[in-house]
């Protein structure tokens, strides 16, 4: 079966100020499920500008108490892998992320992109997507699927209230042009 979530969002501010601002976000005392983030590689293609990153992040394991009688879900932390394409010419940056964690019975993969808002140059537009199948839990899937599209529509939320604060102390008021 599977649940999407899906948000859009427009940020008030240029789209350099915003990427530096969702490369600096984790840790972040304001969610603290995100662990740590490390960015693992990072190269630039001389011939096109295109900044490719890959970062590892460790996250609390969210799933409710209850749950974790169920000895898979047992585990203290998650890991997920971030993978980004920034391409600075044309103001966009792509990035997919899935989890490293329970692959054998659930698939999370999220998309997202941060590029200049057609509606005014100096703001930046976020799309994101996310998808998780629950598969191999037997009558928990649904229960669990159910979970876990609260906390991605929750998690996608904090995540952009925690952009709007970080711009704001770094950049200060949002563009109203």
């Amino acid at each position: 079966m599977g649940v999407t979530v899906e948000v859009h969002q427009v940020y008030k501010y240029p789209f350099e100020q915003v990427v530096a601002s969702f490369l600096r976000k984790y840790p972040n005392p304001m969610d603290k499920n995100v662990i740590s983030v490390k960015t693992v590689e990072e190269k630039r293609d001389v011939s096109t500008g295109i900044i490719y990153r890959k970062r590892i992040a460790i996250c609390q394991n969210v799933v409710p108490e209850i749950l974790r009688k169920v000895s898979i879900l047992k585990v203290p932390s998650i890991q997920l892998e971030e993978e980004s394409w920034l391409n600075p010419q044309e103001r966009n940056m792509a990035i997919q992320s899935h989890c490293l964690t329970w692959t054998q019975y659930a698939s999370m993969k999220e998309e997202s992109v941060f590029r200049e808002s057609m509606e005014n140059p100096n703001w930046t537009e976020f799309v994101q997507r996310g998808r998780i199948s629950i598969t191999g839990a037997g009558f928990l899937n649904c229960l669990l699927e159910t979970f876990a599209s609260a906390f991605l529509r929750q998690g996608a939320q904090k995540g952009i209230r925690i952009m709007e604060m970080l711009l704001k102390e770094q950049c200060g008021a949002p563009s109203a042009e």
